[in-house]
């Protein structure tokens, strides 16, 4: 059970430090939107077309660091709830003794 205490702090924390770095990248180029749960290809691009790499070189290598930030904090989500479901086990097997 103080194990899987100690990964829960420890998914939290870099749970928080991820979700900076996305609102970094969202404050960075109003393209992006606000959602820190969205990769950047949902949202509607302006124009007939989505921006290729030789549109917008900056942006579109900016948006891919972005869309694997998000898949790294799904990742560490996910990861987070099992951790969260074994602790309550132990939790609930300690307290039914």
């Amino acid at each position: 059970m103080l194990i899987s205490s100690f990964f829960l702090i420890i998914l939290y924390i870099s749970h928080r430090y991820i979700v900076a770095w996305i609102n970094f990248y969202n404050n960075s180029d109003k393209r992006f939107g606000n959602s820190i749960w969205r990769w950047t290809y949902d949202y509607k691009v302006v124009g007939d077309r989505d921006i290729s790499d030789l549109d917008d070189k900056l942006f579109v290598r900016q948006r891919r660091i972005r869309n694997r930030t998000i898949s790294i904090m799904y990742c560490n989500f996910f990861l987070g709830f099992v951790v969260l479901m074994s602790f309550v086990s132990e939790l609930l097997i300690l307290i039914l003794q």
